[in-house]
């Protein structure tokens, strides 16, 4: 490992500092704000010309001198104008929040919402405080390990192998990711859409949408290269992904935790159904968000988890557009675009999400709106069978209009409501 010191002038010096050195504290609009910070000749053997995506950090704080005011421990490096990635620290000493009694009970409160009446939930909560309290000390003394989850399959839109952690494991996820989750979240872009807060589904359609419509105006006609990876949670190198997390988080029994849930699934791929997962899924992919936004410079470029649309003028430039990005996604993460990836003209809509998006309406996709009237047919049937109360049908029933009320699909929906006759069985 080899690290080059960072080269700074006085610390609140805004212009005497050289053209080769940087200053720690100036705005990105000063050409003197950044520079390398440190390189890892290692990682470039590794991964080629691109290691400087993951090589963002040196294993030990920048020494004052380097600052010459102060010691901060830099992540990343840019050079003018805006060519690569900002600079982001990591955080230290997180532990004591994360096993705080106060923060352990929240994560119960999370984990168990709605999930009340669950057996392993109620077994739980019968000695709630003693049962907190073991989970607290198993991680203050370094003695906790995850339980052997429960493994199944579910089949749509296609076969997945679920795995689900025991409910302690669920609120030790929910402790973890209530600290972290902020952090991480702070590196990623704007328009990532997936497990985020305010954000979602729905959001990201109207996003493109919103882009769509821009690049109208700006091109008069676009194309968009529509990209997804192919088998992306079971594909994920294990090793890269610890690489990546210790670009954010230096804390090392943080660390230990987050390996011990990694390295469950073995050397590639995270498990399925995890919180934990979700947000270290969403942190390795924001390294191609920020390839694509700050290296690549395309504007029109939103993201929902392993689904991802870049807007562009011509054909020829989306085609180039996928290239680079299978070699960046191919060398610098270990994954595989998913031969379906291609290259649509913006008249002909570009499919998202489960949703068809022009600029000017939305279409459900037709795969997923049968799945959706399949789904809310047999809790019809169910109901008119007695087997389930009105309450669960009705809340079915306004999950499915409140998910496409965002489109333009007045007519398929009310088709599906003329066939679904509900004959008033009495439940139980």
């Amino acid at each position: 490992m080899k690290r080059f010191a960072q080269r700074a002038g006085n610390y609140n010096n805004t212009s005497n500092a050289g053209p080769k050195y940087c200053n720690a504290n100036n705005r990105r609009s000063n050409a003197n704000a950044f520079g390398f910070v440190f390189i890892d000749s290692q990682l470039h053997d590794l991964y080629g010309d691109h290691a400087r995506a993951l090589d963002k950090k040196s294993p030990t704080p920048a020494s004052p001198e380097a600052n010459n005011t102060r010691c901060v421990r830099l992540v990343g490096f840019a050079r003018p104008p805006y060519c690569t990635t900002f600079i982001m620290k990591t955080y230290n000493n997180i532990w004591n929040e994360i096993i705080s009694f106060e923060n352990i009970l929240l994560a119960y409160r999370k984990a168990a919402k709605q999930k009340y009446y669950l057996p392993e939930v109620l077994i739980f909560s019968e000695n709630l405080e003693e049962n907190l309290i073991t989970i607290q000390n198993e991680l203050i003394w370094d003695e906790y390990y995850p339980s052997p989850m429960r493994q199944f399959y579910v089949y749509e839109p296609k076969k997945r192998l679920i795995t689900a952690p025991a409910f302690k494991d669920r609120v030790v996820q929910h402790a973890l990711c209530s600290v972290i989750g902020p952090l991480i979240d702070k590196r990623f872009i704007y328009d990532s859409y997936a497990c985020r807060t305010g954000k979602g589904n729905i959001a990201v359609v109207k996003r493109l949408q919103e882009f769509e419509r821009k690049a109208v105006i700006k091109y008069g006609s676009f194309y968009c290269f529509n990209g997804d990876i192919k088998s992306f949670f079971p594909t994920i190198p294990v090793h890269i992904l610890k690489l990546v997390v210790r670009k954010v988080i230096y804390d090392k029994k943080v660390l230990r935790l987050i390996d011990l849930f990694l390295d469950y699934g073995g050397e590639i791929g995270v498990v399925i159904g995890a919180l934990l997962s979700q947000l270290l899924a969403n942190l390795i992919m924001d390294i191609l968000d920020h390839y694509i936004k700050d290296e690549c410079r395309y504007q029109y470029y939103v993201r929902y988890m392993d689904n991802f649309a870049v807007l562009t003028k011509t054909s020829s430039e989306a085609s180039e557009l996928g290239d680079m990005a299978a070699c960046f996604v191919s060398n610098i993460l270990g994954l595989q675009i998913n031969p379906k990836s291609c290259v649509v003209k913006g008249s002909t809509g570009v499919n998202f999400c489960g949703f068809r998006v022009w600029p000017s309406h939305i279409k459900p996709l037709k795969p997923a709106f049968r799945r959706s009237v399949r789904r809310l047919k047999k809790k019809a049937r169910l109901y008119n069978e007695g087997k389930i109360p009105l309450s669960n049908f009705r809340d079915s029933l306004e999950s499915f209009l409140g998910h496409y009320k965002h489109c333009n699909a007045n007519r398929s929906i009310e088709s599906v409501l003329d066939k679904i006759v509900l004959k008033g069985a009495n439940y139980g």
